[in-house]
C-alpha cells in the first residue's frame, strides 16, 4: 500500500511523502500530555528529558562524562550493567514522575530517540578529538574557522560520511543554543530542535569524515568556553552564526541529494531560523553603535515637525521611500510589509527617528541577496528593539560601521510579526512560551 501510494502522489502531482524511515523521535503519548496538563507542566516529562539527555551528549567525551552530565543536569539515571561488569544500556526518570503504583516513570534512551541510545551516544566519542587550546577572545573567530570548512567538506566522502557529518553538525548546534548570547538564544533553541530530524539519516554512519571531525571540534570548543561565552557578545558570535547558515544549508542540499525529504525541510526550517538570529544580532549591533543625528529646528525638506504618533497613525510608506529608495518598491510590495510598518511605528512611538533607524539597520549588512527585505529588515528591527529596551535610552558611541560578510537569504515572510514559540533546552522550563501546535 505505501508502494501503490508512493505512485499516485506521482501520477497526479501530490505531495510526495516517505516511507517511514525510523529516524523520527519519540512524540509523547495521549497520556503522558494529559499527565503534564494534570500537574501543571509545560510539556510532557519524554520531551523534557530528550532535550536534557540530547544537550549532555553533545557535550560529553566519555561515557563518565555523559552519565555525570546526566546526574548534574537534576534526571534520575539508572544503569544497565551486564554480568561482565560492562555497561549496555541507560534510562532516566524525571524527579517525582511516578506511575500508578508510585513506581518512577524510566525511559530508555532509545525511546526518547533513535540516536539517544547508548551505543549511538557512544559513537560520539569514539575517535579521538584534539582540541588545541584557545583564547577566549578567539573562541568564536575559531569556532567560525572550523565550521566554514566543515561546510565545504559536508558530504564529499559519500553517503555513510555524509550521515556522520551531519549527526556532528546537530550536536553542534544543540551546544551553540545552549551558549548562544541571550538576544538571539529562541531563535537558536529553536533551530536546534528542528534540526534534529535533520541530525538523523537512515542507514550506517562514517565516523572518521573530516567535516564530522571538524563540527565535533567545534562542539567541544564551544563547551568547555561555556562560562566565557556567557560574556553574551552578540556582535563577536555573528561570524559564528553566518558560519552555520552555510554549514545548514550545505547539509539541506545534501539530504535533497540524498532525496532524504524530511530531514531536507526540517533543514529548511533550522535555517530560516538560524538566518532570523543573524539579521536579529545584526540590528541589535547598529543600535549600539548608533549615533542620532543633531536635532535642527526646522524639519527636513518641507514636512512638517514629526512627533510620537500612534501606532498606525502615520503611514510608513514615506519613511521607506526616504530611507531606501533604491529597495521602496520592492518592499512595499513585499507580504512581510505590514510587519516592517508596524516595527517601524513602535520606533517612532519610542521616540526616535523611524528614516534615521531603517537606515542604520540597512547599512549594517547588505539587502541584495535577501528573498525578502522586507522580512529582513523586520527582523533587523527587532534586534534594535530588543537592544534599546534592555539598555537605557541614549546615543551610542560612534557612529554605524559598515558591516563585513555575507548576507544570509531569508525565507517566505511570516505571517506575524512576533517570534516563533520556542522549544527551550533545560534549565529555561518556567520561562517557557506555550507549546506550539504542529
Amino acid at each position: 500500500m505505501h508502494a501503490a501510494a508512493r505512485k499516485f502522489e506521482v501520477e497526479f502531482g501530490l505531495r510526495r511523502l516517505t516511507h517511514g524511515d525510523k529516524t523520527a523521535r519519540k512524540w509523547p503519548k495521549t497520556g503522558e500530555k494529559e499527565k503534564a496538563e494534570r500537574r501543571g507542566l509545560v510539556e510532557p516529562v519524554r520531551e523534557t528529558l530528550q532535550r536534557t539527555v540530547r544537550e549532555a551528549a553533545a557535550a560529553a567525551v566519555s561515557d563518565a562524562d555523559f552519565f555525570a552530565r546526566l546526574t548534574a543536569s537534576g534526571v534520575r539515571v539508572k544503569q544497565r550493567i551486564a554480568p561482565d561488569g560492562n555497561v549496555t544500556g541507560y534510562s532516566v526518570a524525571m524527579p517525582g514522575d511516578r506511575d500508578g503504583g508510585q513506581q518512577p516513570v524510566w525511559f530508555p534512551g532509545a525511546r526518547l530517540a533513535p540516536d539517544l541510545s547508548l551505543p549511538r551516544v557512544r559513537e560520539r566519542w569514539q575517535s579521538p578529538m584534539p582540541v588545541s587550546a584557545v583564547a577566549t577572545a578567539e573562541m568564536w573567530k575559531e569556532a567560525e574557522r572550523r565550521v566554514r570548512a566543515a561546510a565545504e567538506q559536508l558530504g564529499a566522502g559519500g553517503l555513510h560520511e555524509g550521515a556522520g557529518d551531519v549527526a556532528a553538525l546537530g550536536d553542534l548546534i544543540v551546544i551553540a543554543a545552549v551558549i548562544s548570547p541571550r538576544l538571539v538564544r529562541d531563535q537558536m533553541k529553536e533551530a536546534a530542535f528542528e534540526f534534529e530530524r535533520a541530525s538523523r539519516v537512515p542507514g550506517d554512519r562514517a565516523l572518521e569524515g573530516q567535516a564530522r571531525g571538524l563540527y565535533r571540534e567545534s562542539a567541544h570548543l564551544l563547551s568547555q568556553s561555556a562560562a566565557a561565552a556567557g560574556r553574551n557578545d552578540a556582535a563577536a558570535a555573528l561570524g559564528f552564526l553566518l558560519a552555520l547558515v552555510t554549514a545548514i544549508e550545505a547539509a539541506r542540499r545534501w539530504h535533497e541529494a540524498q532525496e532524504h525529504r524530511a530531514q531536507a525541510v526540517a533543514s529548511g526550517r533550522a535555517g530560516r531560523l538560524l538566518r532570523e538570529a543573524v539579521e536579529v544580532t545584526t540590528g541589535a549591533g547598529a543600535a549600539r553603535d548608533y549615533r542620532p543625528r543633531p536635532k535642527r529646528g526646522p524639519a527636513r525638506s518641507g514636512a512638517t515637525r514629526r512627533t510620537a504618533a500612534a501606532a498606525g497613525e502615520r503611514p510608513m510608506t514615506g519613511v521607506v521611500q526616504q530611507a531606501l529608495p533604491q529597495h521602496a518598491r520592492s518592499i512595499l510590495a513585499d507580504p512581510a510589509w505590514p510587519v516592517l510598518s508596524k516595527r517601524l511605528a513602535d520606533v517612532e512611538r519610542a521616540g526616535e527617528d523611524p528614516v534615521d533607524v531603517l537606515a542604520a539597520v540597512a547599512a549594517r549588512r547588505e539587502l541584495a541577496s535577501a528573498d525578502s527585505v522586507a522580512e529582513v529588515l523586520s527582523w533587523r528591527l527587532d534586534g534594535w528593539r530588543r537592544h534599546r529596551s534592555s539598555t537605557p535610552a541614549s546615543s551610542g558611541t560612534g557612529p554605524s560601521p559598515t558591516s563585513a560578510g555575507g548576507a544570509g537569504r531569508s525565507g517566505p515572510a511570516r505571517k506575524t510579526g512576533a517570534p516563533s514559540p520556542t522549544r527551550r533546552m533545560p534549565g529555561d522550563e518556567q520561562n517557557r512560551s506555550p507549546k506550539r501546535a504542529r
